[in-house]
């Protein structure tokens, strides 16, 4: 299966955000990652279920939700409403990750859980296999422009040597200092999805620059 590159609007310019999206999606994008920042479970704030409802007006791409926030069982049906088709939540936002888990698929979206680079892979042991995507954060979250932590390439490579153990079925998402070199880097340790902000929205031609690294990730 080929390898997918997901733009995240957080490096977008919000001023034609729906003219860049709908770029993207002319040139082939597949997934959309939207992150979801509340200023209390990361120090940053960004885009709510409106964001998402607007955009949903005018796109059929993949939308993959990331909550980024303290108490995300409140509003997953909301996120559901507005268009998500994927919402994943963060291990260290509950005490009950299986009860959340579920919330998600009962809403009729795709589940992930995301961990933090401080949190071991062996925390989903239990749960991994009720899920469709497992995303690991190579950044410390909040903030789009970090440098890739090196050291998560090994827990990219744990997950996917847990998918085939156990014989699972979820993808395996990276998202933090995604750039040309740390894309590959990521896709050789077992990454299916990469998230590229800065990389896909800095210099203005982001159809261009997510050609580029979707052919890197899968040449």
């Amino acid at each position: 299966m080929a390898k997918v590159v997901a733009p995240s609007i957080l490096s977008a310019d919000f001023s034609c955000l729906g003219r860049q999206v709908a770029v993207l999606e002319a040139e082939g994008a597949q997934i959309l990652h939207i992150d979801v920042m509340d200023g209390h479970f990361v120090p940053n704030i960004s885009v709510g279920p409106l964001v998402v409802g607007a955009l949903r007006c005018h796109s059929k791409l993949f939308f993959d939700v990331h909550l980024m926030i303290e108490r995300p069982e409140t509003y997953i049906d909301i996120f559901a409403r507005e268009g998500a088709d994927h919402i994943t939540v963060h291990w260290e936002s509950t005490k009950h990750i299986y009860r959340l888990i579920q919330q998600v698929k009962a809403s009729g979206c795709q589940v992930g859980v995301a961990l933090n680079p401080g949190t071991s892979f062996e925390v989903l042991d239990c749960v991994a296999g009720d899920l469709d995507m497992v995303l690991i954060m190579s950044v410390n979250p909040g903030f789009g422009g970090q440098d890739y932590i090196a050291d998560m390439s090994a827990k990219i490579a744990k997950a996917a040597r847990w998918r085939a153990d156990n014989k699972a079925h979820y993808r395996i998402e990276v998202d933090g200092g995604i750039n040309m070199d740390t894309a590959a880097v990521a896709a050789e340790a077992g990454a299916d999805v990469v998230v590229a902000g800065a990389a896909i929205f800095g210099d203005g031609k982001p159809g261009e620059a997510w050609k580029r690294l979707q052919l890197t990730i899968n040449g």
